[in-house]
């Protein structure tokens, strides 16, 4: 009894990544890694399933982007609200959203730090969902 392709996707985790810093001084390995995950610009988000190189990918710039799990509800406003459709083929849509930056800033200490010193970088868990939400 095998499942459906469907029913795996139901079943797959989900991880929203927002590019919170720029390109500007990286390494060209970090650069070319956030170019494959479609993070061209500061405060783009991308939803990715949760796989092992996925993940791997998203370690690599763990010091430039936030990450966490995303809920359902947030993900069906961030596609009605920033969905970019692109005008020459309806069929196709754009990987990646394009964002403002956040309501009342990132965090106390800034893009420097990480998420659990009270900065922007790096894994935030369900906290991402707030963080996207003040974002639109």
């Amino acid at each position: 009894m095998s499942e459906t392709k469907t029913e795996k996707k139901e079943n797959m985790e989900l991880v929203a990544v927002v590019l919170v810093r720029g390109h500007i001084d990286l390494n060209n390995d970090v650069k070319d890694t956030l170019n494959m995950l479609k993070l061209f610009r500061k405060n783009y988000c991308v939803v990715l399933e949760k796989t092992s190189p996925n993940m791997g990918m998203v370690q690599k710039v763990k010091d430039v982007i936030t990450w966490g799990e995303i809920d359902e509800k947030t993900l069906k406003i961030l596609i009605e609200k920033r969905a970019e459709k692109n005008p020459k083929d309806s069929t196709k849509n754009k990987k990646f959203f394009r964002l403002q930056p956040p309501r009342k800033g990132f965090g106390r200490k800034g893009i420097k730090q990480p998420f659990n010193k009270g900065g922007a970088l790096g894994y935030r868990g369900e906290k991402i969902n707030d963080l996207i939400q003040r974002m639109l």
